[in-house]
């Protein structure tokens, strides 16, 4: 398929608070377009202080799609987002709107763009119940030092309390004798529907996203975070929960065993080591565009730089 043939795809990624949502409605103010989320945790509803899910404020008006609308003891993975998604950038694309992905899962980002297709990934019932069995006797740290050992790739995308994302990926070698990201590779069976501009916010001083993160997590709790955990916690809809940062640090604090202060610096730090991680997988993605906010002198002047990506990497 040639490159004129191909859907334009514009494609915001980076770490958590790098202000990915306000520069992803930016630029569909200047293309016409509709984001498509690529987040793992803002699918769930329920959950949206806990999941930096974007405000109404926030879209200003720009349509979002794939956001709030899974019930949080739903299990979701890569395989159920693609079709999802490819879906929604077809609609968008219908509809003469420009379609933008933004999120912070790179799996889902990565798996997307090269166009994986994971129908062929077997799984076994009674071995996925064997190993989730395990998660909960050994714990998730065990579990997930496990899949490091198996599959690297894959762990460093994957926190340990994701126990979805960890079983799979141990399952998924015990089956087959293979990784979970040679499978994926394997998976790659035809070019992409998309010809595709990937801009990541990274920062060359860490120190200024960490900042970020810790300013982040403390307007997050003004907004409600505990209110908003503890209501899922008293529903028991904590299988899921756990997996985004910020609900499974609070449960001390629930059960009078840690101050809330002790609970919120944790969750800082949680958030920080999450936001490395997925910087590492950012950085080894093929074709980025990387761009550091904090090196312009403005917004505008950023987002100008930005445009000037896009124009030379798919024409727009």
């Amino acid at each position: 398929m040639s490159d004129k043939n191909k859907i334009p795809l514009i494609v915001v990624c980076g770490p958590t608070a790098s202000g990915k949502t306000a520069h992803a409605v930016e630029l569909a103010k200047v293309y016409n377009g509709e984001v498509i989320s690529a987040d793992s945790m803002q699918i769930y509803k329920g959950m949206s202080i806990a999941t930096a899910m974007p405000t109404k404020d926030e879209m200003q008006g720009i349509p979002h799609h794939l956001i709030d609308f899974l019930e949080p003891d739903v299990k979701f993975s890569v395989a159920d987002y693609l079709p999802l998604a490819r879906q929604c950038i077809e609609n968008v694309y219908s509809r003469g709107r420009q379609p933008i992905i933004c999120g912070g899962t790179g799996l889902y980002i990565s798996s997307l763009i090269k166009n994986v297709r994971f129908e062929e990934i077997r799984s076994d019932p009674a071995l996925r119940a064997k190993l989730e069995n395990e998660y909960k006797e050994l714990g998730a740290h065990a579990m997930w030092l496990r899949l490091n050992e198996i599959d690297p790739e894959t762990a460093v995308s994957v926190h340990e309390n994701n126990a979805p994302r960890v079983v799979r990926g141990i399952e998924a070698y015990m089956l087959t004798g293979k990784t979970l990201s040679q499978l994926r590779r394997e998976s790659i069976t035809q070019e992409s529907d998309y010809q595709s501009c990937i801009i990541g916010l990274g920062f060359k001083d860490r120190a200024v996203l960490y900042e970020r993160i810790n300013r982040r997590v403390d307007i997050m709790v003004s907004d409600g975070l505990v209110e908003e955990c503890r209501a899922v916690y008293e529903t028991g809809g904590l299988e899921t929960a756990c997996q985004a940062i910020g609900y499974k640090e609070l449960i001390p604090y629930f059960e009078g065993k840690a101050a809330l202060s002790e609970c919120i610096g944790l969750i800082k730090q949680e958030t920080r080591h999450y936001a490395k991680r997925q910087l590492t997988w950012f950085r080894r993605m093929e074709g980025i565009n990387w761009a550091d906010p904090s090196e312009s002198s403005d917004f505008e002047n950023f987002l100008r730089n930005v445009q000037k990506i896009v124009a030379k990497t798919i024409f727009l």
